[in-house]
Parts: structure tokens; sequence; C-alpha cells
């Protein structure tokens, strides 16, 4: 099916079409017909399936009115829960709407208020933000909701996760009551459906089953390694397999950094990617993975949705991922829009229960392999090579027929005439008491016997 028989204008059709596709995959061609609708819509569609479109296409196609936005207004807010997601969306959009006469704008935190202000006293069509950003800018009264027509709620599962759900329910409490609703998830959980009761009533259900994760064109494999050769085992298969690029995910932002400079000291050079680098690096770094001028890029869990790079062809699990559905997430980055990809992960026993999880809900075991020429032997430290064990002088066993063993008696302090205990050491002897004399005669008397007074 073409997307002219979506119902959409020649405009947005032959952008899309000098894009090179051809026609809408299956969450595309179920999603477009009920938007256009204004009816409210739930959706769930894994990463990798072109739901931005499912999504951008409906929206422009009803702003395309005529219709001038107001200063300091937004006709259509769709919320993002990270900056590279808002900046991807908003990319999206410009190149769907490059015929059209619309406007758009990427709102997030990590950089300077002044601009974006600016940009919103004009007024904008289309505002993908993050909501900490976007509340902020509320709160000092720089864009009002009074006019916003559509709502967006992407990655509704992802914002839940990041603790976002405050900050949803405060944008949704201050928008217009008559508006259009949409909320896409990787997966519809309990709490995404508790989230939609108050922020998308009534909606449409959709969902696709394919699942990312279950595409044959994405190799998936594992290798178990210890935690300490993890990063001598990503250096072999970089150098001895020529990878031309990879995306390698990590828990921490410590630990991107650590292996960033392990890798530099086998004269590979690679980058990190975290929420601790500033927006303007973050942006130029993949900028440059996407050209090819960076060829391996390490990554925390920032960069797992929403990030489109073509022709990636391999994602590593550095670390294996928690939870279990953030697996699915991070190896959509590869195999996109029926491309083929690779997705290598390392296991170690601490992460074994993490693999469980992981394969449990895919529903299959991820294969074993094992990588040829790779000899599993320990980068000792040098402290560790030096170090020389420090030991007590034994001590040898008394015996009393040896000169050597002889020793003094000790003196036994335990009672005051060294007495065994258990014994009385009190002598038997009463005590004698001391007399009391006058003060005056100096002649003993007995305290007792109390001189009479005189008759």
């Amino acid at each position: 099916m073409p997307f002219s028989k979506l119902g959409l204008n020649d405009s947005i059709v032959k952008a899309v079409t000098e894009m090179g596709y051809t026609s809408p995959t299956p969450i595309q061609e179920k999603a477009i017909p009920v938007a256009l609708t204004g009816k409210n819509l739930m959706a769930a569609a894994q990463t990798g399936t072109g739901k931005t479109a499912g999504f951008v296409l409906p929206i422009l196609q009803m702003l395309d009115d005529g219709t001038k936005v107001r200063a300091k207004r937004i006709r259509a807010l769709i919320l993002a829960p990270t900056r590279e997601l808002a900046v991807q969306v908003e990319d999206n959009i410009k190149q769907y709407s490059k015929h059209l006469n619309l406007t758009s704008m990427a709102m997030y935190g990590g950089v300077d208020y002044e601009p974006q202000k600016r940009r919103l006293i004009e007024g904008v069509d289309i505002l993908v933000a993050t909501p900490g950003r976007l509340l902020d800018m509320y709160t000092k009264r720089a864009i009002h909701f009074d006019a916003i027509e559509i709502l967006v709620l992407d990655e509704a599962d992802r914002m839940l996760d990041m603790g976002f759900i405050e900050d949803i329910n405060k944008i949704v409490e201050r928008l217009p009551v008559d508006r259009q609703n949409m909320l896409f998830s990787a997966t519809l959980s309990d709490q995404v459906r508790f989230l939609a009761k108050t922020a998308v009533r009534n909606p449409i259900e959709i969902s696709v089953a394919k699942d990312a994760s279950a595409d044959p064109k994405i190799d998936q494999w594992l290798v178990t390694v210890d935690k300490d050769m993890k990063s001598a085992l990503l250096s072999h298969l970089i150098q001895e397999q020529k990878w031309d690029q990879a995306l390698i995910f990590i828990e921490t932002k410590h630990g991107a950094a650590k292996l960033v400079t392990q890798l530099e000291k086998r004269g590979i050079s690679a980058e990190s990617f975290h929420s601790g680098r500033s927006q303007a690096v973050r942006s130029q770094l993949l900028e440059d993975f996407k050209n090819g001028k960076l060829q391996y890029l390490i990554a925390t869990g920032v960069a797992s949705r929403g990030i489109d790079i073509e022709q990636l062809t391999r994602v590593v699990n550095y670390d294996l991922p928690f939870p279990p559905e953030e697996y699915v997430h991070r190896i959509g980055r590869t195999g996109r829009a029926g491309a083929s990809g690779e997705a290598i992960s390392f296991v170690s026993r601490d992460n074994f229960k993490n693999l469980c999880m992981i394969e449990s809900l895919l529903g299959h075991l991820i294969t074993r392999r094992e990588v040829e020429g790779f000899v599993p032997k320990k980068d000792v430290p040098v402290s560790v090579l030096n170090y020389k064990p420090k030991f007590k002088k034994p001590m040898t066993p008394r015996d009393s027929d040896s000169e050597s063993s002889e020793r003094k008696p000790r003196r036994d302090t335990r009672t005051k005439n060294n007495a065994p205990r258990g014994e009385n050491t009190k002598s038997t002897k009463p005590k004698r008491r001391k007399p009391i004399t006058d003060r005056d005669t100096g002649i003993p008397r007995n305290p007792r016997n109390k001189a009479k007074p005189a008759q």
C-alpha cells in the first residue's frame, strides 16, 4: 500500500517519497488513518518500526490548514524522554514538512534558556520537548498551553522509567480539555495503561505484534568472559575481525570513561557518550558517528532509544542491561529499516541473572559462541607483581627442658598478694583500730562510752 492511500496530501507524500520510503510500515499503516480522524490513540511498537512517522505525518496533515500560530503558543506538543530523541523527532518533522509552511522546534535541558525563549516568542506550530525543560519554560511564562490541539507522548514507558510521571501529570493538568491525544510506547505495561487513563482517555488501541528482537536479520550471540577480561575481548574483536563501526553499551559513566582509556592503550580510538557530557559535545559525537568519522562510540543507556543511525551494523552489550526490556531497545539500534545487523553481548558471572531474564523475555536462548584466537589471560597490574607479603616470625613450641624456651615467671597481678583465684585473700588476723584520743587531755577514749555530764 502506498502512502497516498492513507489519506495524506500530496506535499507530505512527496517529501516521504524523496526520503526513499515507498510504502508504510505496519505501525504506520494502522496508526495514520486513526490519527487523521482526530480520535485518541494508544499504540505499541518497538523501536525501529517507523513509529515516529506514525504520529508526525498525521500531525502535519491536520495542522496544514493555514492557521497562524500566536506568540508564545504552540499547536502540537510532543513529549520525549531524552534530548537525543527530541532532536531526532524534530529532524524528522523538518524532513517531512519541507513542502509545508509549518514551524517546529526541539526544546530540552542542558543548554541556555535564552535562545529557546526568543524562539518561543514568535510561536511554534510543533514543539518537541522534554518534560523538565517544558515546565521550566511554563513557570517563567515563556510559553502558554491554551492553544494546544494535539498532545503526543512518545516512548511513554521510557518516560515512566526515568521518573517523569509527576512532570507529565502537571503538564496534562494545564492543557486544554478539548484536544487530541496520542501515546506511543514499546510496551503497554500496567504503568503505561495507568498513565493513559488520565492523559489519553478512551483511546483506540493499536499493537504491532512483530518484535524487533525476533527479527532474523539481527544476528544475536553472546560470549562468556571474565569481568576483568571484557576490555581485552573487545579489543580483540575490533582488531582481529576488523570491525568498521560499533555502538558499545555500558552501564555507568565511570565505566565508559575507563573503557575509552583501556582501548586507547591498545591503539583503538573511541569516545564516551553519556549524560555527564554537554549537549554540544553529545550532538557533535552523534554527528561524527553517523558520518563515519567516529568508529567506536561507548554509550550509557541514554542512547538506547530514539537514535536512528543508518547502516549501523553492530551493537555490543559490554554490560547486560536491566530491566530486560532495555536489551530490545539497545539491539534495535541496528538492523533498522530492513537492514541486517549484529548484536553481541558479554556475559560474566555477576550478570548471569540478567541474561536469564532477557532470554525469558525473548522466549528463546541467545546463541553462545567462542571467539577464535582469544586467550583469556588476565592483565596483572604492576602493583600486584611487585607485592611482597610480610609474614610474622613463626613461634617455636614450648619446651621446659630447653634453655631457649625458659621464660621469666610472669607476675600475677590478678590479686594484691598474688594468691590464686578462688582463695580468700583477706587476712584472718583482725585489724586493730586506732584509738581516738581526747584533744585536750591526750587520753585515749572509747567513743561508745561517752562521758556522762556532771550532776
